[in-house]
């Protein structure tokens, strides 16, 4: 072991989605637990369309974890329902007394053009990508906020900035968890939580169904796991941001904004076509404001009494 390693004894991790092999969230599982994390191994076993059953999932991944020398626990619930989010979470405390890490790297990807993909599966798709996020941070914040102190890793995708064809939902969805990466990490700071996202490319499970077939381009899931781990180990600085890695390289994705145009309470639509011109020059483009904490705290909480007619 190196002087200078970065170990992550004492800490104990969630990572969904960890049963694939090749697979990203098992690379992240396998890595945390070799530098001592104790890790929860969450996967449903479905394939990369969320259907069927593969292999011997997340229980598979836990022997590889026990063989090395490391511990680790399976789970098979489902990220998209709250109670079940929560169940995750629970056997973390109840197996180990705490949380300090999770890495939601649950998906599916079912192609389809957006008239043809069916409300089953947009239904899917947004409840295991965004609200498999939101639940699971929901059921872990408390925890983490208690003890002043987490991580959480969430999983973006290049495709919801560029946009890619036959995956609609799924773009909005992973969208979605940029917003809520950024919202999270302003929230957080004042509990010791930091929050950021990653947008990986690696040969997976997935991107071989997607390819329809085994042909590896040679970005493996094992050159990814380095980031996701630096994001979840206590000595990580930054928060609320998008590292897109593929390869052992890493980028910021981050959201830009042009030079605005002059104020002008009296625009008329026919004015727009030349404002237009302006707005869309990125020539001068800027990184758009993040939030703080400080917006936040004034913020008062709403009202959750039981209002009465």
């Amino acid at each position: 072991m190196s002087a200078d390693e970065f170990r992550f004894d004492g800490r104990v991790a969630i990572v969904t989605g960890a049963g694939s092999n090749p697979g990203l969230g098992r690379s992240y599982a396998l890595l945390l637990a070799s530098r001592g994390a104790k890790v929860v191994v969450n996967d449903l076993g479905v394939g990369p369309d969320g259907r069927g059953q593969i292999g011997p999932g997340a229980e598979a991944v836990v022997e590889e974890i026990r063989a090395a020398g490391g511990e680790a626990v399976g789970d098979g619930h489902s990220v998209a329902e709250r109670d079940s989010a929560r169940a995750i979470v629970d056997l973390a405390l109840g197996t180990w007394g705490r949380i300090d890490i999770v890495i939601n790297n649950a998906g599916i990807a079912p192609f389809a053009t957006f008239d043809e993909i069916t409300d089953r599966d947009i239904e899917r798709v947004v409840g295991v990508h965004l609200m498999g996020h939101i639940w699971m941070c929901r059921a872990a914040w408390p925890y983490m906020a208690d003890q002043k102190y987490g991580r959480l890793v969430n999983v973006s995708s290049g495709a919801a900035l560029a946009g890619l064809p036959t995956q609609s939902i799924y773009s909005a969805a992973k969208l979605g968890v940029v917003g809520l990466t950024r919202s999270l990490a302003a929230e957080g700071a004042k509990h010791g939580i930091k929050v950021n996202a990653i947008s990986p490319y690696a040969d997976t499970l997935a991107l071989q169904t997607m390819l329809k077939a085994n042909q590896p381009t040679g970005m493996t899931p094992e050159a990814i796991a380095p980031v996701a781990a630096w994001l979840a180990h206590e000595d990580c600085t930054v928060s609320g941001k998008v590292l897109e890695t593929a390869s052992g390289s890493v980028n910021e994705a981050f959201i830009s904004m042009t030079t605005p145009t002059p104020p002008n309470p009296d625009l008329r639509v026919e004015a727009v076509p030349a404002a237009m011109e302006k707005a869309l020059d990125r020539s001068g483009a800027v990184p758009h404001p993040e939030g703080g904490d400080s917006i936040y705290d004034d913020i008062k909480p709403y009202d959750t009494t039981p209002r009465t007619a």
